[in-house]
């Protein structure tokens, strides 16, 4: 098989699988392996694949309102010093990410808008922190914190390899170490 056709078969496969559906052939995760310079006995997981430009870009767009307005609760309701700092940074971060995000998508062809609200199911996280406060304010803010900046990095991680705009790459580029910090330091934190 040739090497393109190698491609297209992986990329037709996770394509599928990403839509849920069944590839009508396996996909063999070897030649995945192979094509990335790694083997991992056939049990690496593939890469994730970049989202469309508008989709990425709200799900940062939603990601970065819901750090904002958690980190502000965090702030108030934190039960400890190193949740309310780390509410702070998010904050700060997070309101710097917005504007970059901003500047990066008025650059792409056709331009992507932004949104402005927060997607339901991070509402309905930022509406279970409200009542909280202290030691469960915490428990449940760093777990929110931990998944979020998790999914957070993978997006950004996957778009900046293979996103289709090349602004929100450079973007996803530059935000990914500041993400991957934030998920360092809440890895750090008691449980």
């Amino acid at each position: 098989m040739r090497p393109t056709s190698i491609a297209a078969a992986v990329a037709l496969g996770l394509a599928l699988t990403a839509c849920g559906k069944k590839a009508e052939a396996p996909v063999d995760t070897n030649v995945a392996a192979d094509m990335n310079g790694a083997a991992d006995n056939g049990n690496m997981a593939a890469p994730a694949a970049a989202l469309p430009a508008q989709q990425f870009t709200d799900m940062v767009a939603g990601s970065d309102l819901f750090e904002i307005q958690s980190g502000r609760l965090a702030e108030s309701a934190g039960g400890t010093a190193a949740v309310k700092d780390f509410g702070k940074m998010l904050v700060t971060d997070h309101t710097k990410s917005s504007g970059m995000l901003k500047s990066a998508a008025a650059k792409t062809s056709p331009v992507v808008a932004i949104p402005m609200l927060l997607p339901a199911d991070l509402k309905a996280k930022l509406d279970a922190l409200k009542p909280l406060k202290g030691a469960e304010f915490d428990k449940l803010f760093v777990e929110q914190q931990t998944e979020g900046h998790q999914k957070a990095l993978d997006a950004l991680n996957a778009y900046s390899a293979g996103g289709d705009q090349a602004s929100l790459k450079e973007f996803a580029a530059s935000a990914a170490p500041v993400v991957q910090g934030h998920l360092t330091k809440l890895q750090a934190m008691p449980r």
